[in-house]
């Protein structure tokens, strides 16, 4: 199940919340739990009993380590060890075998294991609590559903952002849901599900169509189309997910933190990773980087810790080489930032700098999306127009045709525009006699896009745009 299916809008999110506000305060733990649990098991069944195998041995592995500290170490290890298999055997065996047979000419047979929905997510908030409490960062969680909502809330299992324990201990024993924190999390929801629905399916279309499409007949323009198209739907894809969990979180009383802060404005690529999937590189830097010694002693240790962070934060994105080279890609980048072309692109023009980094994050967005090395360099050729037999074709100005409102819109919105308009708006109607009307356009624009989201979900083939073809 996911946040733009109608059965969760319709269905499950209302049972939910109805359910949640009519209990009472010693059982609301309980009933997210239970709804948390349902909504795994929507997808796999069977993966559940992994789900609840996980919160168990977590549970049980951080009250060992709060118990006894001259064995913490020991479990520390076991724990850490635990979630990596559980997390490797589902995501990575298949990956494992198929190089083991490429590289040594075996024919082990592939596992072809479905895989769990969430599992990148839940074993690293698993792996980061254990680690607090290791840390004395956080007392062990005594009260095993507290923990076990905390590993599966529904709301940031399919997506993110990676809450860590820490951040809500506090909000797991209580919490307070007022109609202003509530309205503020609706709000939320209806944005990310209109980037979803709105802007991100039909981008992905273009980006599918041309990614699927050979590369060997693709004229220049097809090929920036197609990765403008899969740039915008990426972070449309993955930001309004972290929207609808942040929004979900409100209703229910919890604060995530911000995951997402318009990367694309960025001027580097280390602001870039500062701006997108916060959480992440917050996790892989407290957890991964700073343990192997971070900056410290000297440039070699660095460097080589730079690279193994990204090259490990790429493999995270996906059991593909393709993947392990866009997180070494960006290692080097952020590498070469940190040696002093930062200071070179800080004295640039300010437009260069942001055209440096659309440039460089496109071409990393490749290897992301497509399937194989070949494929991904050819594609780059095209993009620079090695081996392109035409500059625009048909295929092109179809696309650019029938799209183009989304590229419009699309570039308007990964901007900070709507915080822009928000500002203004506050501007103009201060005054007293029309301070209500800031409200009431912002409740009428929130009220449109989720008109448009039901005509998308209801009828998907249906285009409300469809006048404004050319």
């Amino acid at each position: 199940m996911v946040f733009s299916h109608l059965v969760f809008l319709f269905c499950f999110l209302p049972i939910v919340l109805i359910s949640y506000f009519l209990a009472p305060k010693f059982f609301k733990n309980i009933i997210l739990l239970i709804a948390s649990l349902f909504f795994y098991a929507w997808g796999e069944p069977i993966y559940i009993f992994l789900m609840l195998f996980s919160i168990q041995m977590n549970y049980f592995l951080g009250r060992l380590i709060g118990k006894d500290p001259s064995k913490k170490r020991g479990y520390l290890i076991l724990a850490i060890v635990g979630n990596v298999f559980i997390l490797g055997f589902f995501k990575y065996a298949d990956f494992f075998i198929t190089n083991v047979n490429r590289f040594f000419g075996t024919s082990l047979e592939l596992l072809e294991l479905p895989l769990p929905i969430g599992i990148s997510f839940f074993t690293f908030q698993a792996m980061s609590y254990v680690i607090d409490v290791y840390r004395k960062e956080v007392e062990p969680q005594r009260n095993l559903i507290a923990l076990a909502l905390y590993i599966s809330f529904f709301p940031q299992l399919v997506a993110g952002p990676i809450v860590r324990y820490h951040s809500i201990n506090e909000q797991l024993k209580r919490r307070h849901v007022t109609l202003e924190k509530f309205s503020d999390g609706v709000r939320r929801f209806i944005t990310g599900l209109a980037k979803k629905v709105l802007l991100a399916n039909g981008l992905g279309e273009v980006a599918d169509a041309v990614f699927n499409s050979s590369v060997d007949e693709m004229s220049l323009a097809t090929a920036w189309v197609g990765i403008a198209a899969y740039t915008l739907q990426i972070y449309f894809d993955f930001s309004g997910y972290s929207d609808m969990a942040i929004g979900l979180g409100k209703m229910f009383g919890f604060d995530f933190l911000e995951n997402f802060r318009y990367p694309y404005i960025s001027t580097s690529v280390s602001e870039f990773w500062k701006r997108w999937h916060i959480s992440l590189g917050s996790w892989f830097r407290d957890y991964v980087y700073i343990p192997l010694g971070g900056n410290r002693g000297g440039w070699f240790k660095t460097i080589r810790n730079l690279l193994i962070v990204w090259t490990i934060t790429g493999f995270w994105h996906g059991s593909s080489w393709t993947f392990m080279a866009w997180g070494f890609y960006y290692g080097v980048l952020i590498t070469l930032e940190r040696l002093g072309m930062a200071r070179v692109l800080t004295r640039l023009w300010k437009p260069v700098q942001h055209l440096y980094l659309l440039w460089i994050v496109m071409i990393g967005w490749v290897f992301f999306r497509a399937d194989d090395f070949s494929y991904s360099l050819s594609y780059i050729q095209r993009m620079f127009g090695i081996g392109v037999k035409t500059l625009v074709d048909s295929e092109s100005y179809l696309y650019m045709n029938d799209y183009w409102y989304l590229f419009l819109f699309g570039i308007a919105f990964s901007l900070p525009v709507w915080p822009y308009m928000k500002g203004k708006l506050t501007a103009v109607f201060q005054w007293k006699p029309t301070k209500v009307l800031t409200p009431i356009i912002s409740t009428v624009f929130y009220m449109l896009l989720m008109v448009g989201v039901m005509i998308q979900l209801v009828n998907s083939t249906y285009n409300p745009f469809i006048y404004f073809r050319f």
